[in-house]
C-alpha cells in the first residue's frame, strides 16, 4: 500500500487503516523506528491530560505494596 506526501509532508491513510487502527479525527498516532522500518500503533491517551494524585494522599498513608495486591484475591465480578 502507498500513501502520498504532499507539499507540505502530510499523508493521508486509507479509512481501512485508519478503521483497523481505532482512530479518527484528532487522534494521535505513534509512529516507532523499528531495525525492519517504521511502525504505527494509536495513542490511547494523552498523559499530559492527567493531573497528579498526590495532594490527594494523606502523609501517613502507607505506600502501596503492589506484589501484595498482585497475590491477593479479588472479586471476579470486577474483570473485564
Amino acid at each position: 500500500m502507498y500513501v502520498k506526501v504532499t507539499s507540505k509532508r502530510q499523508v493521508t491513510f486509507p479509512k481501512r487503516v485508519l478503521d483497523a487502527l481505532g482512530v479518527g479525527p484528532g487522534d494521535q498516532i505513534e509512529l516507532s523506528e523499528t531495525p525492519d522500518g517504521f511502525t504505527l500503533k494509536p495513542r490511547r491517551f494523552q498523559p499530559e491530560k492527567f493531573g497528579t494524585l498526590a495532594d490527594l494522599i494523606p502523609e501517613n498513608h502507607p505506600p502501596f505494596d503492589i506484589r501484595k495486591f498482585r497475590d491477593g484475591t479479588h472479586d471476579s465480578s470486577l474483570r473485564d
